[in-house]
C-alpha cells in the first residue's frame, strides 16, 4: 500500500533527522518524533489485519493523528535549528501527502460501512 510505504519513508527520514539532534534531546524531542513517525506505518499495518472497515478506520485515524504529531514536532525542531533542513522539509512534504492520503482512505472506509 502506498500509504504504508510513504509512512515507512517518513519514519526512516525521522530517524535520520533526529540522529544529529543535540544529545540532551535524546529523551525529549528525538524520542517524541521517532515514536510518532513509527506509529504511522505501524498503525496502518495493524489496521489492515482487522476484520472490519470500522476497526481498520480506527487505526487509520490513529496513524493520521501521529502524522499531525510528527509534523508539529518537526516544525518545532526546524524552528530550533535541529536536524538537516533539506531532509526536514522533504519529510514535512511527505507528511502532508500522507495526511491527505490517510484522510481520503478514512473517508473511503466510512463509505464502505
Amino acid at each position: 500500500m502506498k500509504i504504508w510505504q510513504k509512512g515507512f519513508q517518513v519514519a526512516i527520514n525521522c530517524f535520520k533527522i533526529t540522529s544529529i539532534f543535540p544529545t540532551q534531546e535524546k529523551f525529549g524531542l528525538t524520542s517524541q518524533i521517532t515514536r510518532a513517525a513509527v506509529s504511522i506505518p505501524s498503525n496502518i499495518a495493524e489496521g489492515s489485519s482487522r476484520n472490519s472497515d470500522k476497526d481498520y478506520n480506527r487505526f487509520v485515524e490513529i496513524a493520521l493523528g501521529s502524522c499531525f504529531e510528527a509534523e508539529t514536532q518537526l516544525l518545532i525542531a526546524k524552528a530550533l535549528g535541529f536536524g538537516e533542513l533539506k531532509l526536514t522539509e522533504e519529510t514535512l512534504a511527505l507528511l502532508e501527502e500522507e495526511e491527505k492520503m490517510l484522510t481520503a482512505f478514512s473517508k473511503s472506509l466510512h463509505v464502505r460501512n
